[in-house]
Parts: C-alpha cells; sequence; structure tokens
C-alpha cells in the first residue's frame, strides 16, 4: 500500500548506490542537498534494526519560496525530501510527496499551477535518474 501523496517507484540498484545517485541528480539540477539522513544508521546506534532507508532533504528557494506566500504552513513540508529504502520483500524503492498533494494539503494550489509542475517534473527526472 502506499499512503497517499506519495509517488514510489523501484530503484534498479540498491539502496545506497540509489541515494548516491538522486544525491547527483538534485545537485546537477541546481537544488541545494540541505541533509542526508540515514535512518537505519540512527536505529543501529541504539541497538535497532532497520532495513537499509535514507531521506534526502533538498530544495530551491525560487520554487519554495512563492508556495510558502501563498500558505505559510507549507514549510513543515519544505524543503523537498525523497525516501530510498528496501522493503521487506527487497526490493529498493525510491519515493516523494507529489507538491501537488502538499499544495491542496495546505491550501497553496491557487496561483502557484506552474511551480507546482515544474516541482513534480523535477522529482520525477532525479527519481527516475537514481533508479534506472
Amino acid at each position: 500500500m502506499t499512503p497517499e501523496g506519495l509517488i514510489a517507484r523501484a530503484s534498479r540498484h540498491d539502496p545506497k548506490e540509489t541515494m548516491d545517485r538522486l544525491v547527483a541528480a538534485v545537485t546537477a539540477r541546481g537544488a541545494a542537498v540541505v541533509a542526508r539522513i540515514d535512518h537505519a544508521a540512527a536505529a543501529s546506534a541504539v541497538g535497532l534494526t532497520l532495513l537499509p532507508t535514507e531521506a534526502l532533504v533538498f530544495g530551491n528557494p525560487r520554487a519554495g519560496t512563492p508556495l510558502m506566500q501563498t500558505a505559510q504552513t507549507i514549510g513543515i513540508d519544505l524543503p523537498l525530501r525523497a525516501l530510498v529504502w528496501r522493503d521487506a520483500s527487497g526490493a529498493t524503492l525510491v519515493g516523494y510527496n507529489d507538491p501537488r498533494w502538499l499544495a491542496r494539503r495546505h491550501g497553496a494550489e491557487v496561483g502557484n499551477a506552474a511551480i507546482l509542475q515544474a516541482m513534480a517534473d523535477f522529482l520525477a527526472a532525479v527519481a527516475e535518474e537514481a533508479a534506472a
């Protein structure tokens, strides 16, 4: 089951390589990486186990700021995030929140169609590059 608003696709690579490819794709397109969070390593540090799971936080203020000018609360969901994980079946996936879903969540759709489409296209492109 895929949660509402989440877009996920299978990767041909293991989780680390998928995340490395995602970082390269994001930065090559001019977005800034804010954080790379290794949830599995954090779990291990406290004696717990978790299948490989990493989050990437990244963005571009030129895209995010107009959305926050419309609805400041969308700042809880920005900068953008992507998640790379290995599921119980052994598959590697890369997922991200649909920006249009985020905008609906915060009432930031009006007047932002072009930005939201550009964000959606950007996310689809970097996920494809990471996973292919």
